[in-house]
């Protein structure tokens, strides 16, 4: 009986750590799949065929990476199975009854193939599914006829990815069985045109068309669309039909990485929230009208020559469309000067605008009237000189939190502006050569840039570059940041200021400031430390009684690291700076200490150079270094003691063998010189 137990218990053991072998004639069994509860994966296994004997309860079938080339009829016998992927194979050919035992599968990933050879076979075989959902094609070198023929009768198919193929051109024949198609990825592909391709896809709800070669995409009447990509094209006009009634259902339309020179004319009612048109060319016409004549007729055509016919005032900057629910508008990158009259007060949910890279002069945010909502404003690297608002626009501005007017050219900013904004958690004014602009009871002598005492909600303040100099100790006296970088002042004076943020800063930036011994040793919160360009000959001790996490020491004047200090950082850091310093290969354990420390991590090693006594050369080569020895001595004189010793050896030698054989350099003098003449 004890036997019986043990051999079944042995059977058991055996079918719960069961997989599929692959037997080889004179080798061990492999074992290319692995089962976790109703799935096998069997992943980068270098199969050339379906694995035999699976569960027949099997659900999920994994075959990614490996060299199936035909699936064969036949080799499916699981009919429990709903999702196969045989993603990154060579995989040319699905025979017609492939898929016989199969009838529940949904999910369906033949991704990079080569599906192209025989595709029309593989479209009879996907006839066969009932029930299939998902359905990913991507990267099959795919043209619009192989790709139509494919995809006939799937009625059922919800999901569709095309990616990577080559499809130049669709129309209402390239899915005309698709009526349940919700989502379609078109991106990466050639396309050039679009004519009536979605008409039978009423379902459709996100539609891809990224990176393909659009030139415009007119008579736009997609109400069911929720989601709308088409950035990096060739786009100079997004144009929707006027003539439709109903409300469209887009949400995130985005347009960005185009040659888009208007606003896109968008659908009369709608609700749009996320609105991307970055890296265009957009810019408002209006107040060139007196001075440029537009046509007011614009005729598109197809290849089939039909023509569509758009009646419009161009230099009109009312014809935006519904914008009212917009809740973010990215605009950077494009060639903005102004904003046409209540552009921004059509937007009264706005949180999010993105401003950056344009040609703005002046920002008057009582004239625009922003959103109460707003949250989040970028007007950087843009030609700002002045910005203009009283105290009703700022009391609407209460929820703004991240403030970005970077690389701009002002230079008085008034502290009345910042200091009425009650949730401002974020200001960057990096790159303004600010001066003094404080209230009357601040010294105006003192050089602070700002007074920044009733900002209690400001936790990162950006000030680089700003040509600052002496900061007054009580500049930012009971101001909890966590952030401060003052990097790329070099007049930078203002220590006893810095040290009053002590109990909170977590990281703090003073790149090329020559702040020279300044002391750490209070800052017990600070977490990353900017101290590069400061020409440090050495590491500041107090540095080393910080809990840092990162540390860069970038182009400063270090030789060495003591190893004490590199062992005492290895521990704590996670990633530290070190390229840009002249240090010397014959003093670089530091640089093995965090070589071998597994948890650091030295950025840029490859760049990082020492000097031996020879040449500089990479930190990596430490077995090519010429250096001293452990007392000090260099190896390099030994070298040239050893060499002299041998010449005088040498020459010792000489003298003595010719003193002992003088008539030898009597003999060779006379050959060479007492020779006869001819006369």
């Amino acid at each position: 009986m004890s036997v019986h137990s043990a051999s079944l218990s042995g059977v058991l053991l055996l079918l719960s750590l069961w997989t599929v072998p692959t037997p080889t004639s004179g080798h061990p069994q492999q074992r290319p799949c692995r089962l976790t509860q109703r799935s096998a994966l069997c992943n980068n296994s270098n199969l050339t065929s379906i694995p035999a004997g699976l569960p027949g309860s099997t659900e999920e079938l994994q075959l990614n990476a490996n060299l199936i080339k035909t699936l064969q009829d036949g080799c499916l016998r699981y009919p429990s199975l709903t999702t196969l992927t045989l993603a990154c194979n060579h995989l040319e050919k699905v025979e017609s009854n492939v898929f016989h035992h199969t009838k529940l599968l949904m999910n369906l990933n033949f991704a990079n193939n080569n599906l192209y050879v025989s595709y029309q076979e593989t479209g009879n075989a996907l006839k066969t599914l009932p029930k299939l959902r998902f359905l990913d094609l991507s990267e099959n070198m795919l043209d619009e006829v192989t790709a139509a023929i494919v995809l006939q009768n799937l009625t059922t198919l919800e999901y569709l990815n095309l990616s990577g193929n080559l499809l130049r051109r669709i129309d209402e024949s390239s899915f005309g069985d698709l009526h349940l198609l919700k989502e379609l990825d078109l991106q990466r592909n050639l396309l050039f045109e679009i004519d009536n391709a979605f008409e039978s896809t009423p379902k459709l709800q996100r539609l891809n068309l990224a990176l393909n070669y659009l030139p415009c995409l007119t008579d736009f009447h997609m109400t069911q669309l929720v989601v709308l990509n088409a950035s990096h094209n060739f786009l100079e006009w997004f144009i929707s039909r006027e003539d439709v009634n109903d409300k469209f259902q887009i949400e995130t339309l985005d347009l960005s990485d185009n040659k888009l020179l208007f606003f896109p004319f968008l659908p009369n009612t709608s609700r749009l929230r996320n609105l991307y048109l970055s890296y265009n060319s957009v810019s408002f016409y209006e107040r060139l009208e007196d001075n440029v004549t537009f046509p007011a007729t614009v005729d598109f055509y197809n290849l089939r020559r039909n023509t569509t016919n758009v009646t419009a005032k161009l230099w009109d900057d009312n014809l935006h469309g519904d914008i009212s629910s917009l809740e973010t508008l990215d605009l950077q990158g494009n060639q903005l000067r102004y904003f046409p009259s209540g552009f921004i007060q059509k937007m009264p949910s706005l949180s999010r605008l993105r401003l950056c890279t344009n040609c703005l002069e002046s920002l008057n945010l009582t004239l625009e009237q922003f959103s109460g909502s707003l949250y989040e404003l970028d007007v950087s690297n843009n030609r700002l000189k002045e910005i203009v608002a009283d105290d009703a626009t700022l009391g609407t501005l209460g929820k703004l939190a991240y403030l970005n007017l970077s690389l701009n050219d002002l230079g008085c900013l008034s502290s009345g502006l910042l200091l009425a904004l009650p949730s401002l958690r974020s200001v960057d004014l990096s790159y303004n050569d600010l001066s003094v602009c404080l209230p009357e009871e601040v010294e105006a002598s003192t050089d602070s840039g700002m007074d920044w005492k009733t900002t209690r909600s400001l936790r990162q303040l950006y000030l680089k570059g700003c040509n600052l100099g002496m900061i007054p100790p009580t500049a930012f006296s009971d101001l909890p940041l966590t952030h401060l970088d003052l990097s790329d002042n070099p007049r930078l004076s203002g220590q006893r200021s810095i040290r009053s943020l002590s109990s909170t800063l977590q990281h703090l930036g003073l790149g090329n400031t020559h702040i020279g011994d300044f002391d750490f040793s209070d800052f017990h919160h600070l977490e990353s430390l900017n101290i590069s360009r400061n020409s440090l000959r050495r590491l500041p001790a107090s540095v080393l009684n910080l809990e840092l996490k990162l540390l860069d020491l970038r182009d400063n004047e270090l030789t060495t690291i003591p190893s004490a200090q590199a062992n005492t950082l290895a521990t704590k850091l996670h990633t530290v700076f070190l390229t840009g310093n002249p240090f010397n290969c014959c003093q670089t354990e530091w640089f093995r200490t965090f070589e071998t420390t597994k948890t650091i991590r030295v950025v840029g090693q490859s760049d990082m150079e020492c000097t031996d006594l020879f040449q500089t050369r990479s930190i990596l080569h430490s077995r090519l270094f010429v250096c001293q020895d452990e007392k000090g001595e260099s190896i390099f004189w030994y070298i040239v003691l050893f060499a002299s010793i041998c010449v005088s050896l040498v020459g010792i030698l000489v003298i003595v063998y010719l003193t002992l054989k003088p008539k030898v350099i009597h003999t060779s003098i006379k050959k060479k010189c007492f020779k006869p003449t001819s006369y």
